[in-house]
């Protein structure tokens, strides 16, 4: 009884002015024999009780004693009630639940009256809550007006941080929303703090609050969405103009579903609103706020967004309180289809599923693209690698390239040389021809042996030159073994024994034939030093020994002759092993060259393809630059109209000094005492000026090319400046008609006025 303090004389009074109801008088008719009793005796006395006003005040205590014994026995019997006799038990809730009845209906309307977690709440008031700064901030704008709330420290503000640190502690993904603290607040004006702690629990588990007041506030955006089609359905007039002049539905419809009406309309009406929640939920806040929109359509239509804004603080809340039974009668005239909400909540689930997804999409493209512009550095590097070892292969090519010249150029050289010794060779064969057919004398032995000589230094010449080639051939085998051959190198190998043992025997041969030849020549020798005694023999003998001598000269030049061919095919042999040699090391060169020619072309093709992918990103990233340019103009575009808006203020402020100077001449004419009241308004025109000063200065400061600046909240505080100049301008008109008094009252009210209107738009 102490926590409600200050309500029951208000419902009351609300009660006593209500006029008796015929359908309420036939319900209590049919629930209480008593109640039919003394129903009929006021019916025999209709006629007197026409004219007497006893009789009738009379009647309306026997109603309302009617109305407590019909509430009593609905608490007694409630179950029963709730199975049996719902839709009368709705209609009697409709038509509002008796102040001292609420606190116990509601609970059981709730199921709140036994709850387990009524048995922890003195546990959770000794915890601590992160959100407690923020209740203790929010508390002294909760009711400011109201007694039980009233002053810093007061019970009603000590019992509401208690109630809200508590929930806050139960449900931590909640935790504590500004909005939140108007329904507790009602609770506590009808119950103690620990039975309104269990209501609210129950409020935001089972209608939908909890989903309201989340981080997220996925529901506030479903219920301004299904409004808004019940909006655009039943007022499309309305609705087009609420676009034409920007005024969305969450500007003015969000304070209904968080408070549901608590901080719109006077407490009275909001108190019987929340007795139909607490049967029908949100169902009431579609339906009343439709009712109020649909009262209020033909003035709405006429007023821009400022005046629309001033509409709904000021005007709206107060055309209700002589009658709140026509706004719940309107209210439950509004048309209004369940299954269609159903379907719009479908709708707007997968909307925002939708939405979710795209993000999601958003959010993996960018990973997409991070990963591949790490791919494409990698493969950048990769092609530079690729890059270094073609241009490295090229050296090596060009190298064995310059190595094969040099080799061809020896070759020539060898050819030649064995052009040569087969011309020697021709030669000698025409000396052994020429030779065969002439006799010698003793100048052609000495010639022959000059030549024997000649051909002993061809012999060593021949063999230094064979020790070369075999230092060259060994050198060759080193070179080619270091060069990697994987599929050849048995082959090679195997034909390198072959000319090595092909060398072997011709080496041989070649010794034999230095023997044979060395064998001649000692015989040669032998014979030419017994030579000398033959000459007085007869001439018969001289005869025969010179045509031995002859024949040995020939045997000894054959001899010659064939050690010198076979060493001319020796060195042809060496030269074709050392052509087919460097043959297949051309060739090994060539597959190489081939394979590093294919992977140079595999290499560019991968890089054009990376090019394109580079060249599709680059696109992507001009499409978005336009994007952020076009959001850049629009900011631009919002920043002019608050600077035109700004010219507007200056000039209506010029105006004010213009009636100021006016109004101070004629206060000096006239009277004292409006000099000093013109004094106060030049003081209020000065503080407007610094107003406009630091409200320019703010615009100028936080709007920033790519910063959304939202233009909403500096119009709201240019229109409150815009009703101030008003208020002056009314006044210096009263001054000037020697209204002082009224003026001076008129004004007086004028600096609260701003903070009440920023109060209930800044909520």
């Amino acid at each position: 009884p102490g926590l409600s303090s200050g309500t029951p004389q208000l419902d009351q009074s609300e009660a006593i002015k209500r006029p008796p109801d015929p359908v309420v008088r036939k319900l209590l008719l049919e629930a209480d024999s008593k109640s039919m009793r003394s129903m009929s005796g006021s019916r025999r006395n209709s006629g007197s009780s026409l004219v007497s006003s006893s009789s009738a005040s009379s009647n309306l205590s026997h109603l309302e004693e009617d109305t407590w014994i019909l509430w009593g026995r609905i608490v007694n019997e409630w179950d029963e009630w709730r199975r049996k006799k719902d839709k009368l038990l709705k209609e009697l809730i409709r038509k509002g639940i008796p102040h001292h009845f609420r606190a116990i209906v509601w609970q059981l309307l709730g199921n709140a009256t036994d709850m387990p977690v009524k048995n922890q709440y003195s546990e959770l008031l000794k915890m601590s809550s992160p959100c407690e700064k923020l209740i203790r901030r929010d508390i002294a704008r909760t009711y400011p007006e109201h007694d039980f709330f009233k002053g810093q420290d007061s019970l009603g503000q000590e019992v509401l941080f208690n109630v809200m640190k508590a929930y806050s502690l139960v449900d931590r993904e909640v935790g504590y929303c500004q909005g939140s603290a108007f329904i507790v607040g009602l609770l506590l004006m009808q119950m103690p703090e620990e039975e309104a702690f269990c209501v609210f629990v129950r409020l935001m588990q089972e209608y939908r609050l909890r989903e309201l007041f989340k981080p997220s506030m996925a529901e506030l955006g479903l219920c301004i969405y299904q409004f808004e089609y019940l909006l655009q359905e039943q007022l499309p007039e309305l609705n087009v103009h609420f676009r034409s002049q920007s005024f969305h539905t969450s500007m003015y419809a969000s304070s209904w579903f968080l408070t549901l009406f608590l901080t719109f309309l006077p407490l009275p009406i909001a108190t019987r609103i929340f007795d139909i929640f607490m049967y029908e939920g949100l169902e009431i806040i579609f339906r009343v706020g439709m009712a109020i929109l649909q009262y209020n359509q033909t003035d709405l239509i006429q007023l821009d967004m400022e005046g629309m804004s001033q509409h709904f603080q000021k005007v709206i809340p107060h055309q209700f309180d002589s009658c709140p039974d026509k706004l719940i009668l309107r209210a439950y005239q509004v048309k209004y289809n369940p299954k269609k909400m159903k379907k719009l909540e479908k709708e707007y689930t997968t909307i925002k599923n939708k939405e979710m997804e795209e993000q999601i999409e958003i959010k993996r493209l960018r990973t997409e693209n991070r990963l591949l512009k790490q791919r494409i550095e990698t493969l950048e590097k990769e092609s530079a690698a690729l890059a270094d070892r073609l241009i490295q292969g090229q050296v090596t090519r060009a190298q064995e390239a310059e190595e094969n010249y040099v080799i061809k150029r020896e070759l020539a050289v060898v050819r030649q040389q064995c052009t040569a010794a087969s011309e020697n060779l021709e030669k000698a064969q025409d000396t052994i021809r020429e030779l065969q057919q002439h006799t010698y004398t003793e100048q052609f032995v000495h010639g022959l042996q000059t030549q024997l000589e000649q051909s002993r230094l061809q012999e060593a010449e021949l063999l230094s030159a064979l020790k070369e080639m075999q230092d060259k051939v060994l050198d060759l085998e080193k070179r080619s073994s270091s060069l990697p051959d994987e599929t050849n190198v048995a082959q090679l190998q195997e034909e390198l024994k072959q000319v090595k043992l092909r060398e072997l025997e011709t080496l041989r041969s070649f010794r034999e034939l230095q023997d044979i030849v060395t064998e001649l020549n000692q015989r040669w020798q032998h014979h030419t030093s017994r030579g000398g005694g033959h000459w007085k023999e007869s001439p018969k003998k001289n005869a025969l020994n010179e045509l031995q001598d002859k024949l040995m000269s020939l045997k000894l030049r054959e001899a010659q002759t064939q050690a010198e061919l076979k060493e001319v095919k020796l060195k042809n042999l060496q030269l074709e092993s050392q052509n087919q040699i460097y043959s297949k090391a051309v060739s090994r060169h060539e597959q190489e060259s081939a394979a590093l020619q294919e992977r140079l072309q595999n290499a560019l093709s991968h890089n054009k393809s990376l090019q394109s992918q580079l060249n599709e990103m680059k696109r992507k990233q001009a499409e978005s630059d336009c994007k952020s340019k076009e959001e850049v103009m629009a900011v631009r575009l919002r920043e002019a109209d608050s600077m035109a808006a700004m010219a507007e203020l200056r000039q209506k402020i010029a105006e004010l000094e213009i009636q100021k100077e006016e109004g101070l001449i004629q206060g000096q004419l006239n009277h004292s005492d409006s000099r000093q009241y013109i004094t106060q308004l030049r003081e209020q025109i000065a503080e407007l000026k610094n107003e406009v000063r630091h409200t320019h200065t703010h615009i100028h400061t936080h709007t920033h090319p790519h910063t959304h600046y939202s233009t909403y909240s500096i119009f709201v505080h240019l229109s409150t400046i815009i009703s101030q100049s008003c208020n002056l301008r009314n006044a210096l008109t009263m001054a000037k008609n020697h209204d002082i008094d009224h003026t001076a009252a008129h004004f007086s009210y004028f600096p609260n006025e701003p903070h009440t209107q920023m109060h209930t738009v800044g909520f």
